[in-house]
């Protein structure tokens, strides 16, 4: 019998969608995808010219499992520059993406039956990847009118004796929602009384909008910082999706425990891609800037766009790179005759019959809601919102 752990795992309805829409593309379809969970940009020059080089000086060859002490002297000092925390280069792992980063923490913390609070809606392999680590994921619905964010409270009434860490993705993916300074210094209050770890995942942390701010939970003090585990990357901030390097920032027994596990997992991260982070993180800024005022400016159009759509409503986005669609009402219509009745449906019809790919959320911990991202051109922007809108006409 093959293993039933992974049996368990659900494919992924992000990856499903757009391997559809690939398809309808391939086939001759003028389809607008919504679901892309990566820029759109080319990456900046410099980085590229930075892997060229280090492929012509032939640094083609393992490196330290957890990185070359170059890049993680520079995670140092970008932590230290932009979230004003201290870390050591013990403390640092390099890792094949974010992704792998939080798959070797889980794997690092969780024993088994141990309990993860994972705030809903949530980035949907959360608790795959904690499944995978023998942990239980537990889930925190946020309200809507919280913006989808979770409250002390709201974690106090899923904390139990099992409980060992919990998940703080801000800014959010699917939400684009963004965690006050305030707020966060009530979980990390709340973190410390329970002695649980806390996973913060600042991968988004570039892309922030209007007067909001980015804050690190493991800047406030000595007990809260020794609990954080922060992962981040450059894949959002510096258009490096497929160049797959992550990192985390953590105790220095935590750091061991994941480099250890890596070492024979699967070794370094990629050598010339971690050549090429470190001129991403050292080089000039201003190509992370431009990205983010042209997110802005869609951002602002789509919100605007939706905002007057029948039949769905959408907060403002503070952060990352989608809108995220409250889609019940739509739910509760009938289409060519028979009842919509969930996300699923909704993407279903979208993509079939007006050519829109959009992400259905039940996987995502909520129903009755699909994520729209803008990490498309305007003019796909503009395309594809127009088919919305004729659908939404139809109802």
């Amino acid at each position: 019998m093959l293993s039933l752990k992974v049996q368990r795992i659900k494919p992924s309805a992000t990856l499903a969608i757009t391997a559809k829409a690939n398809e309808m593309k391939a086939a001759g379809r003028d389809v607008v995808g919504f679901g892309a969970g990566e820029p759109d940009f080319n990456t900046p020059e410099h980085v590229n010219a930075a892997a060229i080089k280090a492929i012509n000086e032939g640094f083609t060859k393992y490196t330290a499992v957890a990185g070359i002490l170059p890049l993680r002297q520079a995670v140092c000092d970008k932590l230290k520059n932009d979230n004003n925390l201290d870390y050591k280069p013990n403390q640092i792992v390099i890792s094949n993406g974010a992704k792998h980063s939080l798959s070797n923490i889980f794997m690092a913390i969780l024993n088994p039956g141990e309990e993860v609070l994972i705030p809903a809606p949530y980035w949907l392999s959360y608790p795959e990847m904690v499944g995978l680590a023998d942990g239980v994921p537990v889930f925190v619905k946020g309200k809507k009118d919280n913006n989808y964010k979770v409250t002390v409270e709201d974690l106090e009434s899923k904390v139990t004796s099992n409980t060992k860490a919990m998940i703080l993705n801000s800014p959010s993916n699917p939400t684009g929602m963004l965690y006050t300074e305030d707020e966060l210094r009530n979980i990390a209050d709340f973190a410390v009384k329970h002695n649980i770890y806390v996973i913060s995942d600042e991968i988004y942390e570039k892309l922030i909008y209007d007067d909001s701010k980015h804050v690190s939970i493991a800047t406030f003090n000595e007990e809260i910082y020794k609990r954080t585990i922060v992962v981040n990357g450059v894949a959002k901030s510096h258009a490096m999706t497929g160049w797959r390097i992550g990192f985390t920032a953590s105790a220095p027994e935590i750091a061991t425990l994941m480099s250890n596990m890596q070492s024979h997992n699967t070794s370094n991260a990629n050598s010339i891609a971690q050549k090429a982070t470190v001129a991403a993180l050292e080089g000039s800024q201003e190509c992370v800037e431009t990205m983010r005022l042209e997110f802005d400016k869609r951002r602002v159009y789509m919100y605007d766009r939706i905002s007057k759509m029948p039949h769905v409503s959408c907060f403002k986005p503070h952060g990352a790179f989608y809108t995220f669609l409250d889609c019940e009402a739509v739910c509760k219509q009938t289409y060519k005759g028979e009842l919509i009745g969930t996300a699923a449906n909704i993407a279903k019809i979208l993509l079939d019959d007006f050519d829109i790919a959009v992400i259905p959320c039940e996987d995502f911990g909520i129903k009755h809601h699909i994520r729209l991202s803008y990490a498309i051109s305007m003019e796909q922007i503009t395309k594809g919102l127009d088919r919305l809108e004729t659908f939404l006409n139809t109802l």
